[in-house]
Formats: C-alpha cells, sequence, structure tokens
C-alpha cells in the first residue's frame, strides 16, 4: 500500500551500522572523525567510513554522513579535503545545520544530496520552500511538530525524515545554549553535557526533573506517521549499544511493512515486541512525542530512576553483513587458459587464469573444484548458482582456483561498486580560496562601511522598558517583539525594528496575519529568528530590511556570503564566539550582543503547564538550581512557547575599549526581566563606557554577571 517509507538506523560504530543493516535498515547516518553532533561517539576513521560506504553500497542501501555542527573558517577550509574521498566513494548525502557548510558542499560536490539537520529548527512549510530554492532534498524538521503540521510540509515536494524512536531534546534542537553558557560544552558543537537531565525547584517545591523528557516511541504511530506524508522514520541512538539499533531497527521495519502490507485493519503491535523495545533499552520510559498534542506533563520524566538504563548489550562482531547472492560459471578445458565469469544484479564479469593441463597423476575431481570456488570467505558473497564445465583428466593447481576466484569476485565488487563512484574536476566543483574567503568589495551594503560609528540598539520586552529606550539619547534603533508597540514607538524619529517569534509555526503565522499592516506600516526594519518566518514575510511581498538574531548562525565567511545573497541586511554576531574569534570574523557589518540575560532554550513543552497547569497568560516564572540559581523561564502564550535564560545577564561596558575595536556595525542591549531603576542603570554604565570612554564608571551595576564566550568561547 502507497509509497515506500525509509527505515533509517543510527550506526556509531561498524557494529552497529552492521546490526541496523541487519535488521533491515533502508539506509544509515553516520558521523565522521569531525563535524559531526555526537562528538562523543565512537565514530569511524577515514578508512572504516570508506569501507563502510562499499559494504553499505553492495547491499543496495544507503549511507548518509552528520556534518551538522557549526564551523569555524580555519575548519571550513578543512572541509573539502576532508569530505572528498567520502563523495568519490558514493556517499549519497551529507546531514548539515549550518548555512555556510550547505553553500560551500552545493559548490564544491555536484550530485551530493544535502539533507538539512532538525538544528536548522524549520518548523514550517514556509521554511521547506525557503530550503528547497538552496538545493535541499531532505527536510530533517524540528520534533516538535503536529502530524498536521508535518503533513501540510509535504506538500512543498522535498522529502521529510522524521524521529520516531529515541532520546528527546527538551529544548528545540539548534536553539539549546544551556551546555554552552553553562558550561562551556557547545550542544552547536556536538558537545552537550545536558543540563536538561539534572533536577530543578519552583515555588519551593522538592526538586524535580522538570526539563527532562521520556524517550520517544511511536510504533503504535506507524499508520499516521505514513499517511501523513513522512518519507524516512528515523531512529535516535548513535551513541547506543548494536543490539537496541538491531532491535529498534527490525520492529520499526517489521511493522511499517505489516501496514503497508495490510492496511488500518490488519495493523496492531504485539504486547511481546513492545516487552523487547522497553527491555533493549528504558531509561526513563516512552512517550509518543509531539505528533499528536502540543505539550503536557506525561512527556517528562519528572523522577529520577534508580536504575537509569536496562540496555542490553551483545558481543561485539555478532553482526556480519547480510551476504549477496551471485551465480558463477567456470570453464576447464585442457590447453586452454581457465575461464570464469560471475555475475550480481546486472553487473556481470569475467577473467582468465593458467593454461588447464592434462593430469599426470590427479586429475582434479568436480566436487573438489565447487568446494574450493565457494570458499567466498570475507568477500560478502555467496554462490546461489555455479556451474562447473569441466573436461575430465584435467589438473589445474587449487591456489590457481583460489586466486581466478579472488579475482572474480574482486572485479564483480567494483562493478557492482562503480556506479556509486565520483570523479571530482574543477569543472563541476569549485574549490578555491575565493570560495572560502570572498571578497569584501562593491556588493556589501550600506551596514558594512567601516568608517560609520557604531550604532546603540535595544531590545525590549514591555512598554515601559520601550518609553526609557524612547527616552534614552544614546539609543538609535529599538527592537520590539510586541507588533501592537510599534505603532507607539514610530512617533519617535528612531529606527523601529520588530522581533519577530522565536519560534514561527503554522499556528503562529496565522496568528501573524492581523499584524501585517503594522509591519508594513510602523516598523523600520524587521529582525527573524528563523527561516520560516523570512520566508513567510517574501510570500507576502515585505520589502524592508531583514536582519537575522545570533540563534540564525554566522560562524563563517561562507555563511556571510550565504545571507548577503539572501539580501539580509544585517546578521548578529555568533554568542558563542570568544573575542579573538569575533576579530577573525570580521563583525564589521554585524550587530553584537553586549548586555543582557541570554536565552539558553526554547521549548514547546511549558514549565507552567508542568507544574502548575496552563493558564494561558503569558508572562514569567523562576526555577532553582541546584546552586540556588534564580533561572528565568518567560511564557510565550499567544504562540504556545517558553524561553528559558540564563540566570546571570552578560556585561561588558567595562570592557567598551576592547569592543569598539572589533568595528561591529550596532551594539545591542537585551532587556528581559529589569523593571525601570535596572534598565536605567544599565543604560548609564554603557553610556559610561561606550559614549563616555570612562571604564571605571561602566563598572558592573550588580553582583552577578557573566563575560559568556567573550574570553572562554567553545571548542
Amino acid at each position: 500500500m502507497g509509497k515506500h517509507v525509509e527505515i533509517l538506523a543510527p550506526a556509531g560504530s561498524l557494529d552497529s551500522l552492521r546490526a541496523g543493516l541487519a535488521a533491515g535498515a533502508d539506509a544509515v547516518y553516520i558521523g565522521g572523525s569531525r563535524f559531526g553532533a555526537r562528538a562523543y561517539a565512537q565514530n569511524f576513521t577515514e578508512e572504516q567510513l570508506l569501507e563502510a560506504i562499499d559494504e553499505v553500497h553492495l547491499q543496495g542501501k544507503k549511507i548518509y554522513m552528520t556534518v551538522n555542527t557549526l564551523l569555524k573558517d580555519k575548519e571550513l577550509a578543512e572541509l573539502f579535503s576532508y569530505l572528498l574521498p567520502y563523495y568519490q566513494r558514493g556517499l549519497d548525502a551529507v546531514i548539515v545545520q549550518d548555512m555556510g557548510v550547505l553553500r560551500a558542499v552545493r559548490s564544491w560536490f555536484p550530485g551530493l544530496e544535502i539533507h538539512a539537520s532538525t538544528q536548522m529548527s524549520i518548523s514550517a512549510a514556509e521554511g521547506v520552500r525557503f530550503l528547497k530554492k538552496h538545493g535541499v532534498s531532505r527536510v530533517v524538521p524540528s520534533r516538535e511538530l503536529h502530524l498536521k503540521e508535518i503533513a501540510e510540509m509535504k506538500k512543498e515536494g522535498l522529502e521529510l525524515e522524521c524521529f520516531v524512536h529515541g532520546a528527546m531534546c527538551y529544548s528545540y534542537s539548534g536553539q539549546c545554549l544551556f551546555s554552552s553558557l553553562i558550561g562551556g560544552r557547545s550542544g552547536n558543537r556536538g558537545q552537550c553535557a545536558q543540563p536538561c537531565r539534572l533536577p530543578y525547584q519552583i515555588d519551593g517545591r522538592p526538586e524535580q526533573d522538570l526539563l527532562s523528557l521520556k524517550d520517544l516511541c511511536t510504533i503504535h504511530k506507524i499508520p499516521e506517521l505514513i499517511e501523513a506524508g513522512i518519507d524516512s522514520f528515523k531512529i535516535e541512538g548513535r551513541m547506543k549499544q548494536p543490539e537496541y539499533v538491531y532491535t529498534v531497527t527490525k520492529l520499526y521495519k517489521k511493522y511499517t511493512d505489516l501496514y503497508q502490507k495490510n492496511g488500518q485493519s490488519g495493523f496492531s503491535v504485539s504486547a511481546e515486541d513492545e516487552r523487547k523495545l522497553k527491555e533493549v533499552y528504558q531509561r526513563r520510559g516512552y512517550s509518543q512525542g509531539y505528533y499528536h498534542q502540543r505539550n503536557g506533563k506525561e512527556m517528562l520524566s519528572l523522577a529520577r530512576p534508580e536504575n537509569v538504563s536496562t540496555e542490553s548489550q551483545k558481543k561485539e562482531g555478532a553482526y556480519l553483513p547480510e551476504l549477496l547472492p551471485v551465480s558463477g560459471k567456470l570453464w576447464l578445458k585442457s590447453g586452454c587458459p581457465v575461464s570464469f565469469s560471475v555475475a550480481a544484479g546486472s553487473a556481470k564479469v569475467s577473467c582468465k587464469g593458467e593454461v588447464v593441463q592434462e593430469a599426470v597423476r590427479q586429475p582434479l575431481e568436480l566436487s573438489k573444484v565447487e568446494k574450493q570456488m565457494k570458499k567466498t570467505g570475507s568477500t560478502g558473497f555467496y554462490f546461489q548458482d555455479l556451474e562447473i564445465c569441466m573436461e575430465e583428466g584435467v589438473f589445474l593447481p587449487v591456489q590457481s582456483l583460489n586466486q581466478l576466484r579472488r579475482q572474480g569476485l574482486g572485479k564483480l565488487t567494483e562493478a557492482l561498486l562503480q556506479p556509486y563512484r565520483r570523479e571530482w574536476t574543477k569543472e563541476n566543483g569549485k574549490e578555491d580560496e575565493s570560495a572560502l574567503h570572498p571578497e569584501q568589495g562593491a556588493a556589501a551594503e550600506e551596514n558594512r562601511d567601516r568608517s560609520a560609528t557604531y550604532r546603540v540598539g535595544v531590545l525590549v520586552q514591555t512598554r515601559e522598558q520601550m518609553k526609557i529606550a524612547l527616552d534614552a539619547e544614546m539609543v538609535s534603533r529599538i527592537y520590539v517583539e510586541d507588533p501592537k508597540l510599534c505603532r507607539e514607538a514610530k512617533l519617535s524619529k528612531k529606527c523601529i525594528i520588530l522581533a519577530l517569534p522565536s519560534v514561527f509555526r503554522e499556528d503562529t503565522a496565522e496568528k501573524w496575519e492581523a499584524y501585517r499592516e503594522e509591519i508594513r506600516a510602523y516598523c523600520d526594519e524587521v529582525l527573524i529568528r528563523n527561516w520560516d518566518s523570512l520566508q513567510w514575510l517574501r510570500d507576502r511581498g515585505f520589502e524592508k530590511p531583514v536582519r537575522t538574531d545570533y540563534n540564525l548562525y554566522v560562524w563563517n565567511q561562507q555563511g556571510k556570503v550565504f545571507f548577503r545573497e539572501e539580501g539580509i541586511r544585517g546578521y548578529t554576531a555568533p554568542v558563542e564566539f570568544r573575542e579573538r574569534e569575533l576579530k577573525e570574523l570580521e563583525i564589521e557589518g554585524a550587530t553584537l550582543i553586549v548586555y543582557g540575560r541570554q536565552p539558553v532554550m526554547i521549548t514547546a513543552n511549558c514549565v507552567q503547564k508542568t507544574v502548575r497547569g496552563c493558564d494561558g497568560r503569558s508572562g514569567w516564572l523562576y526555577l532553582t538550581d541546584r546552586k540556588q540559581k534564580k533561572i528565568p523561564v518567560k511564557k510565550y502564550c499567544d504562540s504556545c512557547y517558553n524561553v528559558i535564560y540564563n540566570p546571570a545577564p552578560l556585561f561588558l561596558a567595562d570592557l567598551a575599549e576592547d569592543v569598539k575595536r572589533l568595528g561591529m556595525w550596532e551594539i545591542r542591549l537585551d532587556f528581559s526581566t529589569e523593571d525601570k531603576e535596572e534598565m536605567q542603570a544599565v543604560l548609564k554604565a554603557y553610556q559610561a563606557g561606550f559614549l563616555q570612554g570612562d571604564p571605571e564608571l561602566g563598572v558592573p551595576f550588580q553582583k552577578e554577571f557573566t563575560r559568556g564566550h567573550w574570553k572562554r568561547g567553545v571548542k
């Protein structure tokens, strides 16, 4: 029934790869030695990965490689030589997060499919449409989406790959800086320390794991997932053991095939198979994820179990590659070279060996010749048919038969793999210094004028904060999140920038239709935080300048070019870069955030709903961590998501001279929980440090603050 659905298995090791294939996976995804979002997985060396590509292709399956972290320029300069051997060998696709990487790979390696990682946080059909224009063939959307949203995305014509089983992040993937800002280990670099698994308090209640989701299990929902249009069922688990990969893959394959054969009326999951899923890995229980609900307390594992895992392990090497059937024919005629042909699928090869002799003592026996030729060993083949045409009374050394068999099967292997091989030439792919470090010449727009004095912008979240910003002489640019404030702010001569929501899903887009006139008439620019909202604006003919916030990451020169080619007026500098890295990136055209509590998570689940129940009112609440720090959480109930903030604000006013040497186009102060007195104190400190040049006056205005990544960066 219907189309084929790919079962995509994780492969954190060669044993896991073979386990997935043995269980019936149609494809595997795997990480190389660098640039993958599982930095602590076993991963593959170059030699192992090249062998894996061949092994997968000999079985007629596909193999995708993760390059789904953010890359700095020095790393991007090494990416071409890193990927080239895999491209030539026949890698089927790369999974990417970084738009600079996307641009580079698309330019360098024609014919190599590009899959957009879930780290891109694509949450609406508009985002899929945006990526389609840039050569993406498959999108892995945010895991927080409802099946109705998935079905709407599918109308854009790209393949959709969705997670169906395994661990779940509490934050929208790609929108989490919790591990980075708290512990210095960046999830955007594959090094997440999982602070979401720690206990937290609220309202003085006992500690609970308020940010820890249960694992995803959708095996009962396979029919609905298929009918929504999902092309690939993705199983999470590159850090898990081969037995987990084998069991989960086998069961999802079994029940996907069952539905496609028998339909809904013949579909049911047995209690025995449910038990197998739980036994192979049971950390904190299972939920069916977001496919049928927006959020909910039942999705969380609030209590910490004594036995964190019951994952069983199978002995390494237990999963052997599936053998490929071949047909062969051997001719032995006295006075003629021995001849051997072998075929599999559409491939057929022939080879010749030594001249066959008349036997002096012991002629060859048919049964012994057959036995010798069928010794295929570790070649990955077995003889389904072997025809031997042999005269009586002939002789040939056994060594010659072995050599002929090896030669024939080796040629067959190459023939089967040849369709996957690629040649790379400068004519069909571009790899040069200009691609990595493009000129910054006449094409640069006004905001790259190095002679211009930097501007001061503030982002506000309340009417009171906006009024203070309007009265502040040093502030020339005001970012507002509430479109209803644009009309009031526009009465001033200051530049008003409307900041669109951090998450722009289908229902959010529908609500924002009511604000189209405010956007056109009362704001000068727009700040976007996702690709979905950019495409939404373009679909409606929006022509005013668009800028991007920090979470549309620009970590390299290729990324800067991508944004410029998209007509984006300016970007926000990375918040995970240290001072030296910001200099190397050359952020003359960028906004640099120099103050504010930085978002560490953007979440579909709601702390309010988990602890107190939904009240439908946007506002603030506070988590308390193990060190008794208060973590602000803002509820955006109009779009139903939370933003969790760093407990301490970034403060750089007393480092103003160092900051100004970066030559950024704008500095930005982000206000969130600050009341009138706090905001005025901050503005006073930054006026002293940045405008009056007096670092003594720009000293920290409060006891607790952070330098963010100004000095330490991330690995």
